[in-house]
């Protein structure tokens, strides 16, 4: 039987982002510039770059910044950009909103990975569909979604994305995997641990990021899970996962090995990744490159 299409996708964006306050009380962390575009616009041009058409984002009760940017270009703003002549700006601005059919929620169910998809279900139905976060990014060629897209129609099952990392604070903020290769860089899974703690209790050196293709029935395990859920910690899509490996639904894991991998989720890491956009830029690259060379000559 041919699997259907996946067209849709879901973001988490309902975080707090109390790492940065007090910026994030008036603007979500998502809504953070990589030089002069938001982090989730990267995450929405990467997911409609791979197929997708409806977008499903999940956010918080201080998140209506992330609705207005995807929103048609407000008139005061058109006429304002036509009066002085910046009419490529204006078509550049005006593409943000026809990215794809955006759908918005405001998270109820408990906090943890597994909420927003709980919050999306209805929207999701019995379709296969992306999911990801909106503060962190792996930077591929093809692109994340696309190759576990790929291998979503090659193995007609769920398939998440992963990366080795091996320091020793990612024990402590990533989820691991372990299963057998099946061929080079694709992993059948019989694990996998939310944030082992330590490289000791973690089953291998692979981390579980964000970017998952999932069938459908990931949904029912959730729903499974909230039935028993006592709120005494995170509400987590890793052990629904893990129950649906136990009960014989395959999952695989891709493991990207020439992919660089962006955390926006900390000030120290989201100034790396800002710089490492700027530099990469020919308008503005050359000339950053040479102010902190000339900066850190003077340290």
């Amino acid at each position: 039987m041919q699997k259907k299409k996946i067209t849709k996708a879901v973001i988490a964006a309902a975080g707090f982002g109390t790492r940065f306050l007090p910026q994030t009380k008036a603007m979500p962390k998502e809504m953070l510039p990589l030089v002069d575009k938001p982090i989730i616009q990267y995450i929405v041009e990467e997911l409609t770059g791979a197929g997708v058409t409806d977008i499903v984002i999940v956010t918080g009760y201080h998140k209506r910044s992330v609705e207005d940017h995807f929103d048609k270009v407000s008139g005061d703003l058109i006429a304002n950009l036509e009066e002085n002549g910046k009419n490529d700006l204006l078509k550049k601005i005006s593409k943000i909103s026809d990215l794809a059919n955006f759908a918005y929620i405001r998270q109820k169910s408990p906090y943890g990975t597994g909420a927003p998809l709980l919050d999306a279900a209805h929207l999701i139905g019995d379709e296969p569909f992306l999911y990801t976060y909106a503060d962190d990014f792996l930077q591929a060629e093809p692109s994340r979604f696309k190759q576990i897209i790929d291998d979503y129609c090659d193995r007609g099952a769920s398939v998440i994305s992963c990366l080795k990392r091996d320091f020793d604070e990612d024990y402590t903020r990533y989820g691991y995997v372990s299963g057998e290769t099946i061929e080079d860089g694709l992993i059948k899974l019989d694990k996998i641990v939310e944030k082992p703690g330590s490289r000791e209790a973690s089953p291998s050196s692979v981390a579980s990021l964000s970017g998952y293709a999932f069938e459908p029935i990931i949904l029912d395990y959730l729903h499974k899970q909230l039935s028993s859920y006592d709120k005494t910690n995170e509400f987590r899509l890793q052990d629904a996962m893990q129950q649906m490996i136990e009960d014989g639904h395959p999952i695989y894991a891709r493991e990207f090995k020439d992919a660089v991998f962006y955390d926006t989720g900390n000030p120290l890491e989201y100034l790396k990744t800002v710089f490492n956009f700027a530099l990469m830029r020919d308008d503005i690259g050359p000339p950053l490159k040479e102010y902190l060379s000339k900066k850190l000559n003077k340290t």
